[in-house]
């Protein structure tokens, strides 16, 4: 059986949007010039530091948490970035990710928190991480660009629309996971609500939050060559050049800088999560002391 008429899905969804648009448009210039503040500091503070300085820093900083190896890659990669002249490209692209990161953390951490103390908010936002998750990010770009016009900031709302169902997953898992004899021996030495989330369970979810976070960081460079398509800056302008031009040499070199950076952050940040957290097992121990 064949219906005569569709649903009308795309209209209801743009009078959604015209809606919104005539009636928060303050709120969406505030967002706008909160976002655009916090990406250009960003990436102006990144830029003004030397780039040798820069690299000895992250190459010493690799080498505390990770070994020579990791090191000595950062070295090399962060050199041949900025031998291929996109040092401050490289740099555009690490505030946009690292802005949209932080921000994809205040919202996701909280509601992964909320997911984890009440069944029936994880039954109402896991469907809302199912969307985020599976809707061809393309499609976000068209109300960021409806409410944000174009350029970087609304890049950065649509990496953190596709970027933030991660850490919330992961949230929501780590704490769920926590043994049950730790909860019930902090509870039982007086434990209030506060210390055991701040001192039991989140120490000890640690590890898998930080899966988590890096997931979001690898989400949030996916995004990067989509954003240029909607005037963002950095890396994904390069090789969005690169595609429009037909100059493989350009899309390549810029595609190359993407990886390096994806796998300095990727080994940073699952070296950050590696080690099991002891702060909650450590708390029960002040607490049968006493």
């Amino acid at each position: 059986m064949v219906l005569s008429e569709k649903l009308p899905v795309g209209s209801f969804v743009e009078k959604g949007i015209d809606w919104m648009t005539q009636n928060f448009s303050g709120f969406f210039t505030a967002v706008k010039e909160v976002l655009s503040g916090v990406i250009d500091g960003t990436s102006w503070f990144l830029t003004i530091i030397p780039a040798f300085v820069f690299i000895i820093l992250i190459s010493l900083f690799a080498w505390w948490i990770a070994g020579k190896g990791l090191a000595i890659f950062a070295g090399i990669g962060l050199f041949l970035v900025h031998n291929l002249n996109l040092w401050d490209k490289t740099m555009q692209t690490l505030a946009l990710v690292g802005a949209s990161t932080l921000i994809a953390l205040l919202i996701g951490l909280p509601l992964g928190i909320l997911m984890s103390k009440s069944d029936a908010a994880n039954k109402i936002i896991r469907p809302i991480l199912d969307f985020m998750q599976t809707m061809p990010a393309f499609v976000y770009l068209i109300p960021a660009v409806y409410f944000f016009d174009l350029g970087t900031v609304p890049g950065a709302v649509a990496t953190i629309i596709f970027a933030m169902p991660p850490i919330v997953r992961l949230t929501n898992l780590g704490i769920r996971q926590v043994p049950a004899d730790v909860v019930e021996a902090a509870k039982s030495f007086g434990s209030t609500p506060a210390q055991l989330l701040l001192k039991v369970r989140i120490p000890l979810a640690v590890p898998t939050i930080m899966a988590g976070l890096n997931q979001t960081i690898m989400l949030s460079l996916s995004m990067v060559v989509i954003s240029a398509m909607i005037g963002a800056d950095g890396l994904g302008k390069t090789v969005y050049e690169g595609i429009t031009q037909m100059n493989i040499g350009k899309g390549f070199e810029g595609g190359l800088a993407v990886v390096i950076m994806a796998m300095l952050l990727d080994r940073i940040t699952q070296c950050l999560g590696s080690t099991p957290q002891k702060s909650g097992k450590r708390f029960i121990k002040n607490l049968l002391s006493k």
